[in-house]
């Protein structure tokens, strides 16, 4: 009888052992899977978040050149009206996170900076010059610079970089309801997300 006994106690004691190990194998293939699933989200959202504008510029140049002094002067001028389509995006590939599988965390460490992208078509007219101050690439190369460094000016005035900002929260609220309906956590440079709105701490 006792070898009976102790026969069913050995035998349900390796059953509950099996069993467990089953249970620990199917848990930790569960969340290898949730690992990789979450991975993979990360990767194929979006690559680029874009805002795009559109801005005009005006630009007189003007040139003088002393000829034997100040009596005698050799000028040269334009007229450059410049249209300029500019886009604001982020390259969300650039993202530098961490998965802690032990955890059930997924940690965005750093945002990549906005990249601001600037496409002018320069248009000359009235453009006069003496015979001895001609224009060459450097006057172009001039006005090139100039007028890059003026648009560059009213776009951070402008409203696209908040726009550009709020897009990006828009393509990180994926991360939190990914990581949320999955029983994970999302954390940013150590601070948990704890809501939706509590993206708005995040700042590239």
């Amino acid at each position: 009888m006792k070898k009976i006994l102790l026969g069913l106690v050995i035998g349900a004691t390796l059953l509950f052992a099996f069993q467990t190990c089953q249970d620990d194998k199917e848990d930790k293939s569960i969340l290898e899977e949730n690992s990789m699933l979450i991975q993979q989200e990360i990767t194929n959202v979006s690559k680029l978040v874009v805002t795009e504008g559109h801005f005009a510029e005006v630009y007189n140049y003007k040139d003088s050149k002393e000829l034997f002094g100040p009596l005698l002067r050799a000028e040269k001028k334009a007229l450059v009206v410049v249209n300029a389509d500019v886009t604001v995006a982020y390259d969300l590939g650039k993202i530098d996170f961490e998965i802690d599988e032990a955890t059930k965390t997924v940690k965005i460490k750093s945002i990549p900076d906005a990249e601001i992208n600037l496409n002018p078509d320069f248009e000359y007219y009235d453009v006069t010059a003496d015979y001895l101050n001609q224009f060459d690439a450097a006057d172009y190369n001039k006005i090139k610079k100039t007028v890059k460094a003026s648009l560059m000016k009213k776009v951070e005035a402008s409203a696209l970089r908040s726009n550009a900002e709020n897009r990006l929260i828009s393509e990180l609220q994926k991360f939190y309801i990914l990581t949320n309906s999955m029983g994970w956590r999302l954390t940013y440079q150590e601070q948990t997300i704890e809501s939706l709105d509590g993206l708005q701490v995040i700042k590239p």
